[in-house]
């Protein structure tokens, strides 16, 4: 038997109501309309058993030490971009180093010293590549300038300050950690020094301070890395930071209030960020910063002694001979090894690494720009025109004959014998640079084989056959491709020799 039961839908819908109802008045009892808080709902046994799997403290893991530059930043930085800060050339900037360890963190440093080592370099891994060649170039070109120096009087806590002279671009010093340390820097290298100058108002190159911190070692030397961070900055001649500041400032105040969303506001200074330390094998300057210098034509044999004083006309300084070196054509069949020889006979030996991977035909392919922006102004026109075989033309081109140097001609008559008939004379192209009599002496004793020190006088013969000391000004207004015979005399002794151009 089934029993059923009826009931209509109002009675059905009052009874869910009801229950419903008494549901919520039942929550409402146990919590109370004041005492619900998240925390509560956390505690339930459902969220604990969630939470069993996570640590119970979560760390932040903060940096042993930070380093403050008291400057503000660019307004003109996108959110998720690095912050950029622009400094005068030349102008002290404080920047403080602050110790923010734990009190157990690092306690081998109690009462020690550490070593921070500040310098600018380049932000662009570009230019990075090529510091070496880079810094050498300005170094050439501003001789006797550093790019970086520690304002000493300025500075707060910093011991034994040092700036080596074959790192221009780095200073280090010690310092304290119980006490306040500010040390003040001045940069003196511009962004634009390093842009390849096309047509003007060529943005510059962005660089980056960077401070690298060393503890002391058992050894005594401040080796044990502990620390590095740098900012991106850019450098400005004097007053143009400040400037380009404003520019930046005005034209965010133009902008909506959307874009200006997309941008970071300016700080008052300039946080430096973690970063690696800085390789070991940074820029060291050479003694003698490498010049450009062009050679004349390979067909000259030249000496390396020094050239005597130009108002002298009978220099006695015994030289050897030595070649300069061929500017012969790279091919473009060269493989690495021979683009590799090639570099090292015509003295880019500094470019040999970087160009390690390179061919003949990979070299040969490279522009002007190309080689001006890898391997700066002075080197890259260099090596433009080594790789174009393009020598630089001689100022004035002189043709000499010995006496002495006579080639017979013989000539066959009627009857078929030999005779001579003629003497031709063999002369010498003498390429000349400095237009100078001791450099025409000098070329001269080379290709006739003659001792220089022996030569006492040398004299030119003019109208009626009078002699003619040879001077700078004789030479220097030689006709081009003048041709002269020489003729060798000795001294009343017999031990020196006088020359005669004819």
């Amino acid at each position: 038997m089934a029993w059923v039961l009826k009931m209509d839908d109002a009675t059905i819908e009052s009874g869910l109501v009801h229950d419903f109802d008494a549901s919520l008045s039942g929550i409402g009892q146990e919590l109370g309309a004041g005492a619900y808080s998240m925390s509560d709902v956390l505690a339930l046994p459902i969220f604990k058993q969630e939470d069993s799997s996570l640590p119970t403290e979560i760390e932040t893991k903060n940096p042993p030490f930070q380093y403050v530059l008291c400057t503000a930043t660019s307004p003109a930085v996108k959110l998720h971009d690095e912050t950029l800060t622009y400094l005068n050339q030349g102008q002290s900037y404080e920047v403080r180093l602050l110790d923010n360890r734990k009190a157990e963190e690092l306690p081998e440093l109690h009462n020690q010293m550490v070593k921070s080592t500040v310098r600018v370099v380049f932000h662009d891994r570009r230019l990075q590549y090529t510091e070496h060649q880079q810094l050498e170039g300005w170094k050439w070109n501003r001789p006797g300038d550093r790019l970086l120096d520690i304002d000493i009087p300025m500075s707060v806590g910093i011991v034994e300050p040092k700036t080596h002279p074959s790192q221009l671009n780095a200073a280090e010093f010690l310092w304290d950690l119980n006490k306040r340390t500010s040390v003040f820097v001045q940069v003196h290298c511009i962004s634009t020094e390093f842009t390849p100058r096309k047509h003007g108002g060529e943005k510059g190159v962005p660089f980056r301070i960077q401070i690298d911190t060393f503890a002391q070692g058992d050894n005594g030397e401040y080796a044990e890395h502990l620390h590095s961070a740098s900012c991106q900055i850019k450098v400005f001649k004097p007053k143009g930071a400040d400037r380009k500041q404003k520019t930046d400032r005005e034209k965010m105040e133009k902008r909506t209030p959307q874009e200006k969303e997309k941008y970071q506001p300016s700080y008052d200074t300039t946080i430096l960020s973690e970063c690696s330390p800085w390789p070991d094998n940074a820029y060291v300057s050479t003694n003698q910063a490498a010049t450009p210098s062009f050679t004349s034509t390979p067909l000259s044999t030249y000496t390396t002694s020094s050239v005597p004083d130009s108002e002298s006309s009978s220099p006695n300084h015994q030289a050897e001979p030595v070649s300069l070196g061929n500017l012969e054509q790279l091919s473009t069949t060269a493989s690495i090894q021979d683009a590799q020889k090639w570099l090292l006979k015509n003295r880019f030996n500094s470019y040999a690494r970087l160009f390690s991977h390179f061919s003949g035909s990979d070299l040969l392919k490279l522009t002007r720009d190309d080689l001006v922006q890898i391997c700066g102004p002075a080197d890259g026109i260099r090596l433009f025109n080594a790789l174009k075989s393009r020598s630089v033309c001689p100022r004035l081109t002189v043709y000499v004959c010995q006496e002495s140097s006579l080639l017979e001609r013989h000539d066959t008559d009627e009857n078929g014998e030999h005779s001579i008939s003629s003497s031709l004379r063999v002369y010498h192209a003498l390429y000349l640079e400095e237009l100078t009599a001791a450099e025409l002496i000098r070329k001269m004793a080379c290709v006739c084989s003659l001792p220089l020190g022996k030569i006492n006088q040398v004299y030119r013969q003019g109208p009626t056959g009078i002699l003619i000391l040879l001077s700078d000004q004789m030479v220097y207004n030689f006709p081009d491709e003048s041709s002269f015979l020489i003729s060798t005399v000795k001294d009343e002794l017999g031990e020196g020799l006088h020359l005669i151009l004819k």
